[in-house]
């Protein structure tokens, strides 16, 4: 739907940018690796590169040199035409198109507010899809293709985005909401009581010895009365675990008639 409102804001840009009728078409959303999306790029486009914050990653927004010439002819007053220069732009050619890159951006923030509250930047334009570092090769894409006619001639503008970025917005946003207070109410009451009883719940701790490696050899030589040397230093505190997790240090004791451990230290960040 944001995709769909976005399609609908360039087509608006576009002819009032153009002053020619335009018409901008969504043609499919796609899950694709980063070295797929360049594969299926020309050999020469402009490819404009944008912070996508506050997802990490980069996003691109890309049209083939010869529709930006022609973008670029309309709005520098000319006839506009399917025959184009390929070639880099100029630095005012660049100066004007980036203009409207920025407009398409501005459009493409205002469509998915309701998703991400995205704040796109231009980073740098690039040429050719193999120099434009973007993302790993291995590295999953959402790519957006649509159909963009100016006059009478059609070309194709894709739209990648970084997938592990924008998952987590959708996501949130895709989760039903409460429909009324009386609802959120018992939703608030539901996670109060689920974690008053998460601490009631029993889990096994364990107050053990570090582990000592031993040789096959070792083991299948034991006889009664061998003496096993431990790793187990003898000033050291003993590892307090649950589920092979060490959570705490302790030293041993007892308490009356039972044996027991006092903490004595939590482990470095590491070990947590």
């Amino acid at each position: 739907m944001g995709l769909d409102g976005f399609t609908r804001q360039v087509t608006t840009v576009l002819t009032s940018t153009l002053r020619t009728v335009c018409s901008v078409s969504l043609d499919s959303i796609e899950q694709l690796s980063y070295a797929e999306y360049v594969d299926m790029l020309g050999a020469s486009t402009y490819m404009t590169v944008f912070s996508a914050e506050p997802m990490p990653g980069s996003g691109i927004i890309e049209l083939p040199v010869p529709a930006v010439m022609e973008c670029l002819d309309h709005m520098l007053g000319g006839p506009g035409g399917a025959t184009q220069p390929d070639r880099p732009l100029t630095e005012i050619e660049q100066t004007v198109f980036r203009g409207l890159v920025e407009r398409l951006l501005g459009e493409l923030r205002y469509s998915l507010a309701g998703i991400v509250a995205l704040d796109p930047r231009v980073s740098k334009v690039e040429y050719s899809p193999q120099f434009a570092q973007v993302a790993g090769a291995a590295d999953v894409m959402v790519v957006v293709s649509f159909s963009i006619t100016i006059s009478s001639g059609t070309h194709r503008l894709t739209l990648c985005l970084p997938f592990n970025g924008l998952l987590p917005h959708l996501v949130s946003a895709s989760a039903p909401s409460p429909s009324s207070d009386r609802e959120r109410a018992q939703r608030a009451q539901a996670a109060v009581l689920l974690q008053e009883q998460f601490r009631d719940v029993p889990v096994d701790v364990r107050v053990r010895l570090r582990s000592t490696r031993v040789g096959p050899h070792e083991v299948g030589d034991l006889k009664p009365g061998d003496v096993i040397r431990l790793a187990h230093p003898a000033a050291a505190p003993l590892d307090v675990s649950v589920d092979d997790v060490v959570f705490a240090h302790a030293t041993p004791g007892v308490h009356g008639k039972r044996l027991a451990a006092q903490i004595v230290a939590a482990p470095q960040k590491e070990n947590r």
